[in-house]
């Protein structure tokens, strides 16, 4: 796996610099940085801009790239010993999934389930998230049908994040709770939505019709966290 940007290069290096591969250096940098880098990985190699703008796929490398291990998926199994799970029914956006998931990581979220999609190009949410997807057990399942059943079996209740449910800040959020977000166009599935113990909403001061679902999931785990 790519990754590339000076603080998700500088993020990995100081937290888990055993999954360096290997370093690509378009830039020249202090001795003391390109030191560091060598401890922890025998290749490191010099390029120029045009291949490292073809390692980054023309991103913003800021002349730091790296190959790195692949990013592993927990089992679902180990997650459902948690207390607080945050499910995404059917995001695609990248960029909204790894906003989420540095706010889940703030709020105390204990593991992120990505449901009703079969793949997901993590290179690129592990870049929107700021390198969070590593502090995070993060599980990938294909029908968020079947795992909220399962959740429901060993003691979860599920919260639902729709316009028309109750509002949050009057909700007593049990302790292992499950709180699932829709996707951006679609929202929750409704066979999903059928299955929730309660819907919860965001209630505005002025009319608007939603809050983009990054956004909303910022504001319920802070409720959740904080009241």
């Amino acid at each position: 796996m790519i990754i590339y940007g000076k603080q998700l290069f500088l993020h990995i290096l100081k937290r888990y610099p055993n999954k360096f591969q290997e370093v690509y250096l378009s830039k020249k940098c202090d001795q003391k940085l390109f030191n560091s880098i060598k401890r922890v990985c025998s290749s490191v190699q010099g390029v120029d801009n045009k291949k490292a703008q073809a390692l980054a796929h023309g991103g913003n490398h800021q002349g730091f790239i790296a190959r790195i291990d692949d990013f592993e998926f927990v089992e679902f199994d180990a997650i459902k010993k948690s207390d607080f799970l945050l499910v995404l029914d059917g995001l695609t956006d990248v960029g909204n999934i790894g906003a989420i998931i540095r706010s889940a990581y703030a709020f105390g979220v204990d593991a992120i389930v990505i449901s009703g999609i079969k793949s997901i190009n993590f290179e690129a949410i592990i870049r929107t998230s700021s390198a969070a997807a590593f502090e995070l057990p993060i599980c990938l399942y294909p029908s968020t049908l079947d795992m909220i059943n399962e959740l429901k079996q060993v003691g979860f209740t599920l919260y639902g994040a729709d316009m028309h449910g109750d509002d949050i800040k009057n909700v007593n959020f049990e302790k292992k709770k499950v709180v699932i977000m829709g996707s951006e166009g679609q929202g929750i599935h409704k066979k999903v939505l059928e299955k929730l113990d309660k819907k919860i909403s965001i209630k505005m001061v002025r009319a608007f019709d939603s809050l983009n679902v990054s956004a909303a999931a910022a504001v319920i785990c802070d409720r959740i966290a904080n009241g």
